[in-house]
């Protein structure tokens, strides 16, 4: 197994959107990819950038209070999941969650923390750590992924 380990300094939300496109295009149906990172971190805005590399036409919000939104992309479904209002296993179960983590979708999860007993491993993860002007961002991978072209 090879795994993948890359820190960047992103200087601002273009930077963020463009480190989307890079890792959109390595992204696989089954996968699951957690991101990490405080309130106002640029989680989202990844995720974002993310659904419109893939093709995604239109808004992207975040799921505070839905705990999850579908996006039905050419290759694959994307779920993407923000815990941070997650409260407990049951309501995890009863909304089926458990189903969406299967090998024809993609789940980006913001604050997975929240649910660690309930999910799988993640295949990525991403954390954000914010500094006075950026963020930096850092990314772990079970498995090789091109990312010299981060941030250009």
């Amino acid at each position: 197994m090879t795994e993948t380990y890359s820190t960047q300094i992103l200087k601002d939300e273009a930077a963020t959107v463009h480190a989307a496109s890079v890792l959109a295009k390595q992204l696989q149906p089954g996968q699951v990819i957690y991101l990490h990172g405080d309130l106002g971190a640029g989680k989202t805005t990844l995720v974002r950038g993310m659904l419109h590399a893939l093709g995604h036409v239109g808004k992207v919000k975040s799921p505070t209070y839905t705990l999850v939104e579908p996006y039905m992309l050419p290759f694959a479904t994307c779920y993407h999941f923000d815990l941070y209002r997650f409260q407990d296993a049951e309501e995890w179960e009863a909304a089926g969650f458990r189903d969406y983590f299967n090998p024809a979708s993609v789940c980006l999860v913001e604050w997975p923390e929240r649910a660690a007993e309930l999910l799988p491993v993640a295949d990525i993860e991403i954390r954000f750590d914010i500094l006075p002007h950026g963020r930096v961002l850092h990314i772990t991978s079970q498995q090789a992924l091109a990312l010299e072209t981060l941030c250009q």
